[in-house]
């Protein structure tokens, strides 16, 4: 695809926690918990004015929903500030060193002042309303193969509490996760290539990976905005696979050309949603859908000059349609029908030529049903009204859901300027020069100077110091080079052997590797038969020379090795004496079948020609 000539603009905003000893606005430990919660608070929330006296759309649609929230909490885990009952503490500065050492390493410019504002977040993920957050640095940038690209701030925020569970009146979360610091780091949106959008977030990743941060599955969020000329600005939250970063964006521009077409379209049809919604109950009062059948009432709107268009598939899988029932969703029922997709559920073409007449729906007028009770019924065919008219229109600006296969999901309208407002509760921080200068001259080794160095250090292969960096497993890799061991095979046995083992199901992380590595340094294994005894020891809990023994693995004396290659000679006279040298490679074969892990391959090849040799 051109991607120039559609305009496509993206950039990203990556959420990292920190792994400071404590939260960001109180001494509560930044572990999770697992065990069954001491109390729960329930709360309703809903959205305040901002100081220009307007409220945030995002905000305002969550409240819509009306939503019950439920939050577990510790006696020991948790404390008021989480339950929003107590002023917050003063700043953690552990957690802004480790920001602003990011910020230096991202090449920014750290502001002088941190000032704490309210960002309002009311999907029950902050049992306030809101999240708090500061900036920390700007006008920082990165060096990537496509090209410079800004960074353009840097905030030292909350995490929001943990989701548990739905119930049918809201959610249920927990307070462990609440107040957790991290960065949100936001590039520009002048990124013009999806393989340079990736190759940002592995940067920026591998630069997180050289500070004091939390790992692990959650710990780290990448968001995309992207947006093409004709199109809009949407954020894509929730990207965890970074290889497939290109596929949401190819999908989601596919996404948005599909509906300015279906724009086009419906504005050269002079289509019109009419604000009308009728009860068609009556229509089906036979139906053999039980979906309708069981429902308290059925509902339609009629969409003038929508046939045929509420059914083009906008993502593989995925259609108008599908659009139109996400924000159905939202207000509670489990989906909708439309007559592009009918006769079918158990809904009869009979029933869909009533339903057109009882609308008086011509033949470019689509119908849209929804079976629940009547209130929530009206209310989410309220939202597919709301949809069809910015269909007429275009794009929408949208937050959504990334999904594992590419596609992306409605989430809730892009929030705007008016959700943030100052913290009252908290005063100015002074970030002096000093503070700055002093982390400054102790910033982490880079991951790409990283990689450079053990190569030259340690004679590594480019890909195993990738893969060390990669995995962050130089400091681990350098820690075993005390052992006289090649060091190849030690970075070997880190970058893949141990995730081969993991993958097989064997609990290597318990395993003792120091232990096994003694045995390779003393003589008494090869490194072939490393892989084996490691997994003996993940399995069976036992150090590495009762493995090794129990494997018969243990290394054999030259003598041993020479009376084993003395029996293959023998039983092997007449191919010697017509192959000569020839005989070796089917020899050698049958040697380290026997030896394989017993014996070390360079003494078996060198002991094996020899004895041809003698025989010849």
């Amino acid at each position: 695809m051109d991607w120039e000539k559609i305009g496509l603009k993206m950039g990203l905003e990556i959420h990292q926690q920190l792994d400071s000893k404590s939260k960001l606005f109180c001494p509560c430990p930044t572990e999770l918990m697992d065990t069954e919660p001491d109390h729960i608070i329930e709360r309703n929330l809903r959205p305040t004015q901002s100081e220009l006296g307007k409220f945030d759309r995002a905000a305002f649609e969550e409240a819509m929903r009306k939503l019950h929230f439920h939050y577990e909490n510790y006696n020991d885990g948790t404390c008021l500030v989480e339950a929003d009952e107590e002023p917050p503490h003063p700043l953690n500065r552990e957690a802004l060193e480790i920001a602003v050492t990011v910020a230096l390493l991202l090449n920014m410019r750290v502001v002088d002042e941190f000032h704490t504002m309210r960002k309002q977040v009311i999907d029950g993920s902050n049992t306030g309303g809101f999240q708090r957050t500061g900036l920390v640095a700007t006008d920082g940038h990165l060096e990537t193969p496509g090209g410079r690209v800004r960074i353009e701030n840097l905030c030292l925020e909350e995490d929001a509490a943990r989701r548990i569970m739905e119930t049918e009146d809201g959610v249920v979360f927990r307070l462990d996760r609440l107040g957790i610091p991290l960065v949100e780091i936001t590039t520009d949106p002048s990124i013009r290539d999806p393989n340079q959008l990736r190759d940002v977030a592995y940067q920026i990743g591998q630069i997180l990976r050289s500070t004091r941060v939390k790992r692990g599955l959650g710990t780290i969020r990448q968001d995309l905005n992207i947006s093409i000329r004709d199109g809009a600005r949407v954020e894509v939250k929730g990207v965890q696979d970074l290889d497939l970063i290109p596929e949401i964006v190819e999908r989601e521009v596919q996404r948005q050309l599909k509906l300015v077409e279906i724009s086009r379209k419906l504005q050269e049809r002079g289509a019109e949603v009419l604000d009308e919604i009728h009860d068609v109950s009556g229509v089906f009062r036979d139906t053999e859908s039980r979906i309708i059948s069981s429902a308290e009432s059925v509902l339609a709107v009629k969409l003038r000059g929508f046939d045929g268009i509420i059914g083009t598939e906008l993502q593989p899988g995925r259609r108008l349609g599908t659009e139109m029932a996400d924000y159905a969703k939202k207000r509670g029922v489990s989906g909708i029908f439309h007559t592009d997709e009918l006769p079918a559920y158990g809904i009869g073409e009979d029933e869909v030529n009533e339903l057109r007449r009882e609308l008086d729906a011509l033949d470019d007028d689509a119908v849209v049903l929804v079976a629940h009770d009547r209130d929530k019924a009206e209310e989410a065919l309220r939202e597919v009204i709301r949809r069809a008219e910015i269909a007429i229109k275009g794009v929408p600006e949208e937050t959504r859901k990334a999904l594992s296969d590419g596609n992306t999901q409605y989430l809730r309208p892009l929030p705007t300027s008016s959700r943030m407002y100052l913290e009252t509760d908290i005063p100015l921080f002074r970030i002096e020069p000093e503070f700055v200068e002093r982390v400054r001259d102790n910033l982490p080794e880079l991951p790409s100077e990283k990689k450079e160095r053990i190569m030259r250090e340690y004679g590594l292969s480019d890909d195993l110091a990738s893969q060390l960096v990669r995995r962050n497993l130089v400091e681990d890799f350098e820690s075993l080079c005390r052992f006289r061991v090649d060091r190849t095979v030690i970075a070997s046995l880190l970058a893949y052997t141990l995730r081969e083992l993991r993958r097989e199901g064997h609990d290597v992380d318990s395993v003792d590797l120091e232990d096994a590595l003694k045995l390779l340094e003393d003589g008494k294994v090869s490194k072939d038969a490393l892989r084996d005894i490691i997994a003996s020891m993940a399995d069976e809990g036992t150090a590495a020379e009762e493995a090794a023994g129990r494997l018969n693995l243990l290394l054999l004396s030259q003598e041993e090795v020479e009376s084993v290659i003395d029996e293959i000679i023998e039983a092997n006279h007449d191919m010697i004496s017509e192959r000569g040298m020839g005989a070796m490679g089917p020899l050698m074969g049958q040697a380290m079948g026997r030896l394989r892990g017993r014996a070390d391959g360079q003494m078996v090849n060198r002991i094996l020609r020899e004895k041809i040799q003698e025989r010849l």
